[in-house]
């Protein structure tokens, strides 16, 4: 008996990976996902999205999306939040052709300004109303510019409001947590914080597209979000001799800011070598378990690599976030 050659069958398409997309919203957005793409996610599409032309022009985004060109005339939105949302409604069978044909769509966004902060839960909305899995992520302004700029502060709280109210995954970084690397150039700072995105958004790739002994593929996540409220991503990696330690790490070392209610939950993901043990596991869920407050739903997985490695690989979606976490950032 010979074993079929597995390109040759015909639910062989099936196991191709999900289709992801990043999508840039606004000028923060859209150099974040520059630096995503600079630094490699193989076999995902970047997209850029803004009202501003002369900054869509100058982003390295291959593909571009321009809102407003009549309206606007391709000077951006001046900070108006509902000149853009009208803008999206109008465009919204354009955006979810680009958009919706991808199984997970990260989109990105610094709020304050009047495009992000109007599309990214305008598109979040739109995409779960498909079969897309949408994740939105935030970057939080600076303190001085909620304190100095009153209509940046509003846009901030009611584009947070919307996605909070709305649940499932959601990244929040602030630029506040920056200020730790303040030396640095400010060019730099922002590549550091990106860098940081890029290692959460690879982490939960490898998670849902790689086969593993104990799997959790992109429909265990799926599962997992609709039951767990407001939720985040979490990853961090360290020595094989210190599970505890991998996981106070990825919990405290996290640029996202979050808190957490009395209802908490967790779908783990343990990466390691062949010389990766069950108590090595037994002691990340016990800790998992001890930091959260013994969540009501764990779920976890893992992959052994053939080789021997130093270092173990944790990726965690927490849910169960505290109502108003974002919120209470500012």
């Amino acid at each position: 008996m010979t074993n079929s050659d597995p390109e040759t069958e015909p639910w062989a398409s099936l196991a191709l990976t999900p289709s992801i997309a990043v999508v840039g919203l606004g000028g923060a957005g859209s150099e974040a996902v520059q630096d995503l793409v600079s630094l490699g996610i193989p076999g995902v599409r970047a997209i850029a999205v803004n009202t501003d032309a002369k900054h869509l022009l100058s982003t390295g985004v291959e593909e571009r999306i321009l809102l407003g060109r009549r309206e606007l005339h391709g000077h951006g939105s001046g900070g108006n939040r509902a000149a853009v949302l009208k803008l999206a409604t109008e465009s919204r069978e354009e955006l979810l052709r680009r958009l919706a044909p991808h199984e997970i769509v990260f989109l990105l966004a610094g709020l304050g300004g009047g495009t992000g902060s109007a599309l990214l839960p305008y598109l979040v909305r739109e995409l779960r109303a498909t079969e897309a899995l949408p994740i939105p992520v935030v970057f939080l302004p600076f303190q001085v510019e909620l304190e100095t700029n009153p209509t940046r502060r509003e846009n901030v709280a009611a584009s947070v409001d919307e996605l909070e109210a709305m649940g499932g995954l959601l990244l929040a970084l602030a630029n506040e947590k920056l200020r730790r690397f303040e030396s640095l150039p400010i060019r730099r700072v922002f590549q550091v914080r990106n860098a940081y995105l890029h290692s959460l958004v690879a982490s939960l790739l490898d998670m849902v597209e790689n086969p593993s002994q104990l799997n959790v593929d992109l429909a265990s996540l799926k599962n997992h979000l609709r039951e767990s409220g407001l939720s985040t991503l979490l990853s961090g990696e360290y020595h094989i001799s210190e599970p505890e330690r991998l996981v106070q790490e990825a919990l405290s070392a996290s640029m996202i800011d979050f808190e957490l209610s009395e209802r908490t939950s967790a779908l783990l993901h343990l990466d390691g070598g062949s010389n990766m043990t069950l108590r090595t596991l037994d002691r990340v869920v016990r800790s998992v378990r001890s930091h959260l407050g013994d969540p009501e739903r764990l779920v976890f997985g893992t992959r052994v690599r053939s080789e021997p490695r130093e270092v173990v690989h944790l990726t965690a979606v927490i849910g169960g976030l505290r109502p108003r976490t974002v919120r209470d950032v500012l």
